[in-house]
């Protein structure tokens, strides 16, 4: 009976001493989760992060029977946010095996290797390219890749100073977005292209309208280099920005000009402007208030207005044009919007890229006018499509928000994105470690550049920008591929491009 006794109690006292361990264990990955500064999730959860970790890495083995395969996933796949979360990390992002993409997916591009590619000693880096030749302080932007607009309320100030230390490094440029800017944009000593929404945001005077005073305070900060009018965005064509009130902090309020906790709604559209010719008014106004070179950010819903902006332009002369204009494709992503015009509205960049490539060389302003593609163009094999296609530059929001760290949680709207990025509360703002996620933005974009330099390379052509649409093949429903070049074709310009 006391040998009973004993075994009971010693059992007792390893199970005492077992919990004693496993409490302590806790509390010391605790006290590592909450000092370390990598990995936002693990900051913000202490402890139990670390299952999401555990569970990641055992999903490989067990989604090829139960889940999601790595290209299945939407809005983004598990493959095209994996590639984003290796190049921002600096890991190698070659791979082994084989391909898991479908290649046979109607619309799929394929790159027309070249039989005799040039050598390594043989092709140069993407060169600078100038926008708003006319504009008294023209841009020379160094970077085919580059930071959509994301206004300050939208994300977060740790993400904002992330980005634009980031984009510092990296030689890119951020886009503001339409909330205006925020000394977290300026701190980091990028170049800025400040984005004017319909709200005006930053640059509005008390009626609403446009403060000519205000343009030029914002265009004194040397680092802002350009001025884009928000016409339309991608995910929501038609209506404008939605900034939730619980996002809209007293900082946030000063640079919107609303009350603390006030819903930043934007109208649908600008009021001073009715027709193409009241937005070469505009634009020209403002690129004489400022010196800078001025553009749209806009999406394609038919040709025929594209076609009657640039007989407008035509009519004008080429001195009242646009300096470049972004389309956004109807897939493009935002923080707030109808599921409606999320879904329905608003041609795919895939279509209205080539659209209005072909429209700006039928009228002879490829050397005038830059074309800006956006809108779900995240990993390199898009960015490469894009310059096929007619683009001179490229942005992306959400790469750029997966190389912070997002796990398409599908909270921007909430103020509880567990990331930091998309919110303003304190707890899970501490995740996103600025010092330690610039440096990601900063690989990301440097990884795609690099990378779409290797597929110009691959097709046979020295940089980026001598890509051409005869240099991929489309993949038609009958499994077939075809050259895009026979499926857009392109208008042929004076300066024999496209």
């Amino acid at each position: 009976m006391e040998q009973a006794f004993g075994v009971v109690e010693f059992l007792g006292l390893a199970f005492v001493l077992l919990f004693a361990l496993l409490a302590l264990a806790v509390a010391v990955m605790f006290v590592i989760d909450r000092r370390q500064t990598e990995d936002a999730i693990r900051r913000n959860y202490p402890v139990i992060g670390r299952f999401r970790h555990i569970f990641s890495e055992l999903g490989e083995f067990f989604r090829q029977y139960f889940f999601a395969m790595d290209r299945e996933e939407l809005p983004f796949n598990r493959a095209q946010r994996e590639w984003v979360g290796r190049a921002g990390s600096g890991s190698s992002n070659t791979i082994a095996f084989g391909s898991t993409r479908n290649l046979n997916v109607p619309g799929t591009p394929i790159f027309v290797n070249d039989p005799f590619p040039p050598l390594d000693d043989q092709y140069a880096k993407s060169e600078p390219l100038l926008i708003g030749p006319t504009a008294r302080a023209p841009f020379l932007a160094p970077s085919i890749f580059n930071i959509s607009g994301m206004s300050y309320g939208a994300i977060s100030k740790p993400a904002v100073q992330a980005l634009s230390k980031g984009a510092k490094e990296a030689g890119v440029w951020l886009n503001t977005g339409e909330g205006g800017v925020s000394p977290f944009h300026l701190e980091g000593g990028c170049d800025l292209v400040y984005q004017i929404g319909t709200a005006k945001f930053g640059v509005r005077d008390d009626d609403g309208g446009l403060s000519d005073e205000k343009l030029r305070d914002i265009a004194a900060h040397e680092t802002v280099r350009m001025f884009e009018i928000k016409m339309a965005q991608g995910a929501k064509p038609g209506k404008g920005g939605i900034l939730p009130g619980e996002k809209v902090t007293e900082e946030i309020a000063k640079i919107r000009g609303l009350k603390v906790g006030q819903d930043g709604i934007s109208p649908n559209r600008h009021r001073e402007i009715d027709n193409f010719d009241h937005l070469l008014d505009m634009i020209c106004h403002i690129r004489d208030v400022t010196g800078k070179p001025v553009g749209i950010k806009t999406v394609v819903g038919a040709e025929e207005s594209f076609r009657e902006l640039f007989e407008t332009i035509a009519r004008r002369g080429a001195d009242s044009a646009l300096d470049f204009i972004t389309i956004d494709g109807g897939e493009g992503g935002t923080g707030a919007a109808p599921m409606p015009l999320i879904d329905l509205v608003g041609l795919p960049v895939r279509e209205a890229l080539p659209l209005v490539a072909n429209l700006r060389a039928e009228f002879d302003l490829n050397n005038r006018i830059r074309l800006v593609a956006s809108g779900k163009l995240v990993n390199p094999g898009d960015i490469a499509w894009a310059l096929a296609a007619g683009a001179d530059f490229v942005t992306s929001a959400r790469g750029f928000m997966f190389s912070l760290g997002c796990i398409q949680a599908l909270k921007c709207n909430k103020n509880t994105c567990p990331t930091g990025i998309t919110t303003h509360d304190p707890r899970f703002q501490k995740g996103l470690v600025v010092e330690q996620k610039y440096k990601r933005v900063a690989r990301y974009a440097k990884a795609i550049v690099k990378e779409v330099e290797t597929i110009s390379h691959s097709v046979g052509v020295p940089e980026p920008r001598k890509l051409r649409r005869r240099h991929v093949r489309l993949v038609q429903p009958n499994g077939r591929s075809v050259p895009m070049n026979e499926i857009y074709p392109g208008y042929v310009a004076t300066d024999g491009s496209l």
